[in-house]
């Protein structure tokens, strides 16, 4: 099994691209081992890694962010983890709702904004996500209010320093581009 690696635009994390899929739909996002073990064997062995702090699985890919630790002694361990949770055929999930995507659940706009909602939702799903999960992470609509979007970062976008120049630069314009009504965009944890 060969394990190809991506660095992101967020130094503090790696992009692993184990040649298989990882999660069949939606996405999983772990930052704190408890929650890891409960709901991934292999986000649970990740965490076992000293240094590593996240852990974010897309549809092909695996995202590690690590503290303050140092690439070169990490990304072997990782490999090996990754490697090893593969070859023993256990499935990535434990259960098949696990940590996914909860796009869904949270989500506040008022029923006036409904389309307007529907066509942020349809721009994010085809212009701006398959973007981000170029660079290992994932963004996810959670709110509309008085002209202003609130998306959810997730994976190496979570606590990217350009994170920022994504939202306003490039996210914000495209959708303002679209739909004049869209005046800002907000990250909300």
């Amino acid at each position: 099994m060969f394990i190809q690696t991506e660095s992101t635009p967020n130094p503090a994390t790696l992009k692993f691209l184990p040649g298989r899929v990882v999660l069949e739909e939606g996405t999983a996002d772990f930052r704190d081992a408890e929650t890891a073990r409960a709901a991934s064997p292999l986000a649970g062995r990740l965490f076992e890694v000293p240094g590593v702090i996240g852990v974010f699985f897309g549809y092909d890919f695996v995202t590690v962010t690590k503290d303050g630790a140092d690439w070169q002694h990490l990304k072997p361990a990782i490999l090996g983890t990754i490697m090893e949770h593969f070859m023993s055929g256990q499935p990535v999930m434990s259960t098949s709702e696990g940590e996914k995507n909860a796009s869904e659940s949270g989500e506040f706009y008022d029923e006036a904004d409904e389309e307007l909602v529907m066509t942020i939702k349809e721009l994010l799903d085809t212009r701006v996500r398959p973007a981000v999960a170029q660079d290992g992470g994932d963004i996810t609509f959670r709110g509309y209010e008085n002209g202003t979007v609130f998306l959810h970062m997730k994976g190496a976008c979570a606590g990217c320093p350009s994170s920022t120049a994504t939202l306003k630069h490039g996210i914000q314009n495209l959708l303002h581009h679209f739909l004049p009504e869209v005046q800002h965009v907000e990250q909300v944890n």
